[in-house]
């Protein structure tokens, strides 16, 4: 991992800060905290792998490997990269940190939407094999209309379980969206 790395994944540029690095990963976490999806293991699973790597970011950024003011041979103060701490520098690092969540959250929201799709097509498909195969339920006709009878169970189950983890992360993109709205306002009305 290098420092473009890491503050990609906080979602900050270059010249960030000690202060936008903290802030970002503290919104951040507080986002992708697999604690929030205790209800669905797959997410939680992606979220604690996320979280992960947010927090190695984080201290390759904050142990001075990754900061702008070490060097090889040891730390250093570097006046020209420092810039003073204002509220906005500190909304815009707020506003880094909900676009890189948004971005993680509409990938895990697209991966779901595939996994509904499977759904609906193991559905579909088990059903109508289960239906022309279950007219003679004799032999090994009988045994293909069993198994398709409960691929067409699970592929429905599977489109409930995606639709409701569907309808979590858009209640979680809604909610960054509107603190992203509110966070732009506090923006324009600083400058």
């Amino acid at each position: 991992m290098n420092r473009t790395e890491a503050l990609r994944i906080l979602g900050l540029d270059n010249d960030a800060t000690a202060d936008d690095i903290k802030a970002a990963y503290k919104e951040t976490a507080q986002i992708l905290h697999p604690d929030r999806f205790a209800g669905n293991k797959k997410l939680q699973d992606r979220a604690t792998e996320q979280f992960k790597n947010l927090q190695e970011a984080y201290e390759y950024l904050t142990k001075g490997r990754g900061s702008r003011t070490s060097s090889r041979s040891g730390s250093r103060s570097d006046a020209s990269h420092a810039r003073p701490r204002t509220v906005a520098s500190d909304l815009e690092a707020r506003l880094a940190g909900i676009a890189a969540a948004r971005t993680q959250l509409v990938k895990q929201r697209d991966a779901v939407y595939d996994e509904r799709r499977n759904g609906i097509a193991m559905a579909a498909i088990g059903g109508l094999v289960a239906l022309f195969a279950g007219r003679r339920p004799v032999g090994i006709l009988g045994i293909v209309a069993a198994i398709a009878t409960t691929a067409a169970v699970w592929g429905i189950v599977q489109v409930v379980s995606s639709q409701r983890t569907i309808a979590t992360l858009d209640e979680h993109i809604a909610a960054l969206n509107k603190e992203e709205r509110r966070l732009s306002q506090e923006l324009d009305d600083e400058e």
